[in-house]
C-alpha cells in the first residue's frame, strides 16, 4: 500500500485524546492517553470517551459552525462571495461540489475521527476493571452512540461508506477496510449501536453535571429518526411500513420521557436562551460551549451578526454575517413569530439582506469579543413532535400526524392545520399534509442543520431536482439553481479516498 493516503490512515489510527463538556471542558491532561498505547483504567476510558465529544465539537465535523455541509447545501442560507477561499465553500451551495474540495475532504476526516476514537474506547474498554460496572456500560453506551451518529451523517451524506469497526493499527487492517459497504450494512451498525446505548443504564435525561452527555432519550430519539430516514430511502431489508412503525415506537419512546407537560408550556424563545441551557426541559442533546473562555466559547452569535446590528452580540460587526435566503423569509407566516426572533433585515449599505438572529448573546460575560455561552443545539423535543407527525402521516395517520404538527403550531400561536387550511395562501404553498409538515420543520427548526436531511428524507431524486428548479433564483442568491441534479443527492467521495482504490472506493454519479 505505497500510495495511502496520509488524510484516511491518519482518521482511522488516530487516537490521541482531549477534553470536552461544561465541566469536562475543564480537565487538566487532554491528551493523557497518547496514540499506540491501550486504555489501562477508569480515568484512561474517561478521558478517551471526553476525546470523541471533541471531535464531535470541531465545526469539520458536527460543531456550530459546521452548517457548511447542511444548512448550504438546502435552501435557508448561502454565501454570495464565490472567490473567497479559492471559492471551496460556495460549491456547496452552487451545487458545484468538486471531489478535489478541501473542505469536502476536511468533512469526511473529522467524521472518520469521531469513528476512530469511538472504536478506541469500544474495542479497549473490556480490558479495564471499574470500581462500577454501570460506569462501565455507560461510557461503552455514549461512544457506541456517538459513533452511530457519525456514520448518521456519514451514509446520508455519502451513501456507501467504508465501515470501520476496529481499532487500526497496522497498514495491513486498513487496506482491509479501504472499501465502501453498502447502506444497509452501515445502517446495520447504526442500529446496533443505538440498541445498545438504549439498553445500556444511561440516564433518561443527563442530570445539569451532564449536559453535553448522551443519555438514553438522545438515543431513543435518533433510533426513531434512523428507521424513519431507512423507510423514506427505500434502504434494502425491510418494507417502508415496516420501518416506520418501528420509527413510531422508538420516537414515543422518547416523547414519552419528556419531563414537561405540553411544548406551549415552554417558549420558543427560551429554547435558545444562554441562561437556561442546561435547565430548558425541551433540550435533549446539544454541544456545550463555555461563556467567556477564549477557546472554549461558542461565536455562532457573533459570526451571524451583520455589519451595523446589535441583537447578537456585544462584538461590533464588520461583515455580512450569515446571508439568510429570500426563499426562506418568504416561507414564514405573516403572523409567525418565529421570524422576528429568527431572521432581521441588515440596512448597511454593504449588507443589505437577511441575516441569522436565532442565537444571540449580549451579555457583558459575553463581552466585546463575542465569547458567548451558546450551545450548539442538536436534538429537542419540537424536532421529535415533528418527526412523530412525519411518520404517522407515512403509516396514514393523518389525524394523529396533525395532532402532533398543531403541538408545534399552538406553541407560537399560529391557527392549526385545520384552520390554516381554510386560508387560501397557507393551503396554495402547502397543498398537502406532507408539505405542510416539511414547512413547518423548516420555520422550527431553521438553522438547527436539518433542512438538507430534511428534504432528502421527503422526495425522491428526481422530485428533489424539481423542487430546486422550481424556486425563484431572485430568492437564492448569485448561486445557479439549475446546476442542481440528481447527482446532488450525494457528495463526491474525497478525491484523496477515492484514489487509494478507484474499484473499491468508486466514486458517486455524475462525479468522474
Amino acid at each position: 500500500m505505497n500510495n495511502i493516503s496520509k488524510i484516511f490512515l491518519t482518521l482511522v489510527l488516530a487516537t490521541s485524546i482531549a477534553g470536552c463538556g461544561e465541566q469536562f471542558l475543564e480537565l487538566s491532561d487532554p491528551n493523557a492517553v497518547p496514540a499506540g498505547s491501550f486504555l489501562r483504567s477508569e480515568g484512561d476510558v474517561g478521558a478517551a470517551v471526553n476525546g470523541i465529544y471533541v471531535a464531535i465539537r470541531s465545526n469539520n465535523a458536527l460543531g456550530e459552525s459546521s452548517a457548511l455541509y447542511t444548512d448550504e447545501r438546502g435552501d435557508d442560507i448561502g454565501r454570495n462571495d464565490n472567490q473567497s477561499n479559492a471559492g471551496e465553500p460556495f460549491q456547496f451551495n452552487d451545487f458545484s461540489l468538486l471531489p478535489s474540495n478541501t473542505y469536502l475532504k476536511s468533512h469526511w476526516s473529522a467524521l472518520y475521527t469521531v469513528v476512530a476514537r469511538a472504536n478506541y474506547v469500544i474495542n479497549n474498554i473490556d480490558d479495564v476493571d471499574f470500581a462500577d460496572d454501570s460506569r462501565k456500560e455507560s461510557q461503552q453506551a455514549e461512544a457506541r452512540f456517538l459513533r452511530a451518529l457519525a456514520y448518521y451523517h456519514l451514509v446520508r451524506k455519502w451513501g456507501a461508506v467504508p465501515l470501520v469497526t476496529i481499532q487500526v493499527i497496522t497498514l495491513d487492517e486498513l487496506e482491509a477496510i479501504t472499501f465502501r459497504e453498502r447502506e444497509e450494512q452501515v445502517y446495520a451498525l447504526i442500529i446496533a449501536d443505538l440498541e445498545a446505548a438504549i439498553a445500556s443504564p444511561l440516564p433518561n435525561h443527563q442530570p445539569l453535571a451532564g449536559k453535553g452527555r448522551v443519555s438514553k432519550v438522545a438515543a431513543y430519539a435518533l433510533l426513531g429518526e434512523v428507521y424513519l430516514t431507512m423507510g423514506s430511502n427505500d434502504i434494502p431489508g425491510q418494507q417502508p411500513e415496516a420501518y416506520f412503525t418501528l420509527s413510531r415506537q422508538y420516537l414515543n419512546e422518547a416523547y414519552n420521557r419528556r419531563e414537561f407537560g405540553e411544548l406551549k408550556d415552554i417558549s420558543y424563545e427560551s429554547v435558545f436562551d444562554v441562561n437556561q441551557k442546561s435547565t430548558n426541559p425541551e433540550l435533549i442533546f446539544q454541544i456545550v460551549y463555555k461563556q467567556e473562555d477564549p477557546n472554549l466559547s461558542s461565536a455562532v452569535a457573533r459570526n451571524n451578526q451583520a455589519l451595523g446590528e446589535t441583537i447578537n452580540s456585544l462584538r461590533p460587526a464588520t461583515g455580512a454575517g450569515a446571508r439568510v435566503n429570500l426563499d426562506l423569509v418568504n416561507e414564514y407566516e405573516a403572523e409567525d413569530p418565529r421570524k422576528t426572533f429568527a431572521v432581521k433585515y441588515a440596512a448597511a449599505s454593504t449588507v443589505q439582506q437577511w441575516f441569522i438572529t436565532k442565537f444571540r448573546d449580549v451579555s457583558d460575560a459575553a463581552g466585546v469579543n463575542g465569547f458567548g455561552g451558546n450551545d450548539h443545539v442538536l436534538m429537542r423535543y419540537a424536532d421529535v413532535i415533528l418527526l412523530l407527525a412525519e411518520v404517522s402521516m407515512r403509516l396514514g395517520n393523518e389525524a394523529e400526524a396533525i395532532a402532533f404538527l398543531d403541538q408545534v403550531r399552538e406553541r407560537v400561536g399560529l391557527p392549526k392545520y385545520a384552520d390554516a387550511m381554510q386560508h387560501p395562501t397557507y393551503a396554495a404553498k402547502f397543498p398537502t399534509l406532507k408539505l405542510a409538515i416539511l414547512h413547518e420543520r423548516r420555520v422550527e427548526l431553521a438553522f438547527e442543520q436539518k433542512r438538507w436531511y430534511d428534504l432528502i428524507r421527503t422526495f425522491t431524486n428526481d422530485e428533489l431536482v424539481q423542487f430546486f428548479n422550481a424556486k425563484k433564483q431572485s430568492e437564492y442568491g448569485v448561486a445557479n439553481l439549475q446546476n442542481f441534479s440528481t447527482k446532488d443527492r450525494y457528495f463526491p467521495i474525497p478525491f484523496d479516498e477515492y484514489k487509494l482504490d478507484p474499484e473499491r472506493m468508486y466514486q458517486n454519479p455524475g462525479y468522474n
